[in-house]
């Protein structure tokens, strides 16, 4: 074997992205993954658990994600459906592909569904975004972190912290190795692209003089079903949102859920306001576009936590807690809860300009994904000296 060759009896490295967070962050390892010697074979899988098209295919775009090779097609359904569904169409897969190992990113129901096959199957699998603990078990998401993380044979973790919890859950160090945040590859290598503000408004029918106050402008994000789905919660969060307008105008990019529900409580009225744009989903380009001009951010997204630390942009997380720790502790992210008080008080600070600035967390430089690369092949190469000496 030469440098250059992998061998040819190693199988591919099956790449699983099944929402639009895991996208951002499979786009810059699968280049580095091409871009390595040797090159690691891959196959990108889409479970498809998100499934709104369009929505897809810009991100696709956007990101210059190569198209899937498998799609799985599961659509939504109930958190339980959803995950044996997936695991349902994703056994074939393994049998047929007999791949080296199987990478999954993220938190997502496909995630543990992907691992769990694996591990009935004795396939390797490989967690991006490992260790990450909310400390919340009435959230999907954490369940499928731990779980995922105690199938998992190599642990890929974005912040140091991630050890603690890991070791502290009986996962052995050496499965766990510290690499950076890939979120914030992709952020780096796309911000040029991003699309400006107010061409971002104005195809979406807003008016793009609101966001040219010399105060700057805010952004909004809202889907937790926490937030959303009871109407005394939902209401007010849109009532301070209209009170934060009035000294800040706010561009609130809308979940579905969100809408429906909105729609479904009657509460349309709190955002009439010209000070609020509403806006569909974005994609990518356009929300980094938004992001990086914004004077604050208003969410309870973990992806824009992130984004917004790397942005420098401060953050005001609407929910008690966080998986993502570095955030508030080097970054610019506040927990504020649901609490209508604490939101007012947040943005004041941030408006008199005692918000916070932040700093760069370690390997958030835009190489993490080409030090998955380096450690996957040796990783994977080791095992097959191994079994094959």
């Amino acid at each position: 074997m030469t440098d250059e060759q992998w061998p040819s009896d190693l199988g591919p490295v099956v790449c699983v992205v099944g929402a639009r967070p895991n996208f951002m962050k499979m786009a810059p390892i699968l280049r580095a993954f091409g871009a390595h010697r040797p090159a690691l074979p891959t196959l990108l899988l889409h479970t498809g658990q998100h499934y709104d098209k369009d929505m897809n295919d810009r991100l696709f775009a956007d990101l210059r994600l190569p198209r899937p090779d498998i799609n799985l097609e599961v659509g939504s359904a109930t958190h339980a459906v959803q995950t044996a569904e997936v695991m349902k169409r994703f056994e074939p897969v393994l049998d047929s592909q007999r791949p080296s190992c199987v990478l999954v990113v993220g938190d997502v129901n496909s995630t543990l569904a992907c691992a769990l096959v694996c591990a009935k199957k004795d396939v390797p699998v490989v967690h991006v975004e490992a260790g990450l603990r909310s400390h919340d078990r009435a959230m999907p998401e954490e369940i499928n972190r731990v779980l995922t993380d105690q199938i998992a044979d190599r642990l890929y973790t974005t912040e140091r912290s991630a050890l603690a919890n890991l070791t502290r859950e009986g996962v052995a160090e050496e499965r766990v190795c510290f690499v950076g945040n890939v979120m914030i590859d992709s952020l780096l290598a796309n911000r040029e692209f991003a699309q400006a503000p107010a061409k971002t408004l104005q195809i979406a029918g807003g008016d793009p003089a609101v966001i040219d106050d010399a105060s700057g402008y805010g952004v909004v994000t809202l889907h937790r079903p926490s937030n959303v789905d009871r109407s005394d919660t939902l209401q007010a969060l849109l009532a301070v949102l209209r009170e934060v307008s009035d000294g800040l105008p706010l561009v609130f990019a809308m979940h579905p859920r969100t809408r429906a529900n909105i729609e479904r409580f009657g509460l349309g009225e709190l955002l009439r306001s010209p000070r609020i744009v509403l806006l569909p989903p974005q994609g990518y380009l356009e929300m980094l576009g938004l992001l990086a001009s914004a004077k604050l951010v208003l969410s309870d997204s973990g992806g824009l936590q992130e984004e917004s630390t790397a942005l420098g942009v401060p953050c005001l997380t609407i929910r008690e807690n966080t998986e993502r720790p570095i955030t508030i502790e080097q970054g610019t992210n506040t927990l504020v809860g649901a609490d209508p008080q604490a939101i007012r008080r947040g943005v004041d600070e941030i408006l008199s300009g005692a918000g916070k600035s932040g700093r760069i967390p370690e390997f958030w430089d835009g190489r993490a994904a080409e030090r998955i690369a380096a450690d996957l092949s040796a990783w994977l190469l080791a095992r097959h000296a191994q079994r094959v000496g």
